[in-house]
């Protein structure tokens, strides 16, 4: 279910964008070998965001640069001169990293973003920096021919940088945003867009992504979003956050508390530099993400490991809806289509159940009830060999968190994340668990309806053991139903 490269390294995911038919996926990669190097772009392509064909690298690493993250545009009216405008070209906007220095540079395509050509004229931004990176690029709607905004970060003073362009090419600064909340880590891979609140056109607001590095809320790598208005020159937030002391800036000395205040796309360890796709409609706007942590990145299977590394997130589609204090909350859905699952009518469940024995590959499991006078339920997720982890929900703390033990695992690894609920009474799980090796698995829960989310990797491989607890009383109305998923 998650696209991973046949071999070599990945990390964030760049360019995505949707071009005549095809979603096309860009990936930081090392063309030579399993180590964080040579960083170039990757490139796959679907048709249905499930099931992925690689192609050969797109933009690759030369001894001026490495190629880092960015995003790519379709040039429709032909504003850069790349293409025609009945055949507009694919421009990628990107991070050309040296040793002390980071720029924005361009390259093109011609042929649908199979072959890249770098421009001559690059870098087409560059402030004289070593931290300024990441670019995305989209077309903003000012009421007349509109332009090209592009969002990047000036990454260790936590600051977005909003500049405009009319071809691409020539940027002037418009703005910056930050640094405001979550400021443990420097900030990264940044995005922005607009969504109408509970499909209201008449009600749209703006969303900035900031992934940052460490200081996420579940430990090391994480993904923060801001709620806001943009003009076209400035984004503000809803709700502004008051500016971080320079301790924070310094030591990530941010409590629990203070982060569970911000908005996160996810509340696992293992969802970072998420961004979504150019070219679809506002009410298909579509994320996806690197589904690991810097904290390990590099020693996941295991060290001495000549196999791939990584994988994607699912595809997730985003939403904004207002909660009843009135703030605006972002909502995620995965974008994959299963067959429907054998369904199983547990009632006034107490003690134990075993949903499924026995699945290989990829599974998902659904489960709604109320507690009624259970203190908590457990999803216990075992393997033949006894490696497991368990989700549970606790109806007192409101708390659903994952246990992840780390035999095996390097450093950093082991924990239990959690997130709060706003209904802690009712249960309503959507996870979707997958095995990216025969060492390591991942589990991906939507919880209130996609309103909570967390994403992490496992060490459980298959056949896999799903069970469910339930402890000091009993649920009501409970059911589960289980999809074993086609490898």
């Amino acid at each position: 279910m998650h696209f991973s490269p046949q071999n070599n390294w990945m990390n964030d995911p760049n360019g995505l964008v949707f071009h005549d038919g095809l979603y096309h996926l860009y990936f930081q990669c090392n063309p030579q070998g399993v180590s964080h190097a040579n960083i170039s772009w990757g490139h796959a392509t679907s048709t249905d965001l499930t099931r992925w064909t690689e192609h050969d690298p797109a933009i690759l690493w030369d001894d001026d640069a490495q190629i880092f993250s960015g995003s790519v545009v379709v040039d429709h009216g032909n504003t850069s001169g790349f293409g025609t405008d009945q055949e507009p070209a694919l421009v990628a906007l990107y991070t050309a990293a040296a040793p002390g220095h980071q720029a924005q540079a361009l390259a093109y395509s011609t042929d649908g973003g199979y072959v890249w050509t770098k421009y001559q004229g690059n870098p087409v931004l560059d402030r004289g920096t070593s931290d300024f990176r990441d670019p995305k690029v989209f077309r903003y709607d000012d009421g007349g021919d509109g332009y090209w905004v592009m969002v990047a970060v000036e990454a260790q003073d936590r600051q977005v940088l909003l500049h405009r362009s009319d071809d691409l090419k020539t940027w002037t600064f418009l703005s910056s945003y930050g640094p405001a909340g979550p400021v443990g880590g420097v900030w990264e891979c940044p995005d922005m867009f607009p969504l109408a609140v509970d499909g209201d056109e008449d009600d749209v607001r703006w969303v900035l992504l900031i992934s940052l590095n460490p200081g996420g809320i579940a430990g090391g790598s994480g993904t923060h979003y801001v709620v806001g208005d943009f003009d076209g020159e400035v984004f503000r937030p809803s709700a502004p956050f008051a500016t971080p002391g320079p301790e924070s800036l310094t030591d990530g000395s941010q409590s629990r508390a203070e982060l569970e205040a911000f908005g996160w796309i996810d509340f696992g360890p293992d969802c970072y530099a998420g961004v979504t796709f150019d070219g679809l409609g506002r009410h298909d706007r579509t994320l996806i993400a690197w589904m690991d942590n810097w904290q390990y990145a590099g020693r996941i299977p295991a060290e001495d490991s000549e196999e791939h590394r990584s994988a994607m997130t699912l595809p997730r589609r985003l939403s904004l809806t207002r909660d009843q204090g009135g703030a605006e909350r972002l909502r995620q859905t995965p974008v994959i289509e299963v067959d429907p699952g054998e369904s199983v009518d547990l009632g006034s469940l107490t003690g134990s159940a075993v949903l499924a024995e026995g699945l290989t590959g990829a599974a998902r499991i659904r489960l709604a009830a109320a507690f009624g006078d259970a203190q908590s339920v457990e999803l216990r997720i075992e393997s033949s060999s006894g490696d497991g982890v368990v989700i549970r929900q606790d109806r007192v703390s409101g708390r659903i968190e994952l246990d992840r033990p780390g035999a095996g695992m390097p450093p950093g690894f082991p924990g239990t994340p959690s997130m709060l609920l706003a209904q802690p009474d009712e249960i309503g799980w959507d996870v979707w668990i997958d095995a990216l090796n025969e060492r390591v698995s991942s589990i991906e829960l939507f919880a209130q309806d996609g309103g909570k989310v967390l994403t992490a990797l496992i060490p459980t491989a298959s056949p896999r053991t799903y069970s469910l607890d339930v402890v000091g009383g009993a649920l009501s109305g409970a059911r589960a139903d289980v999809v074993d998923i086609e490898g």
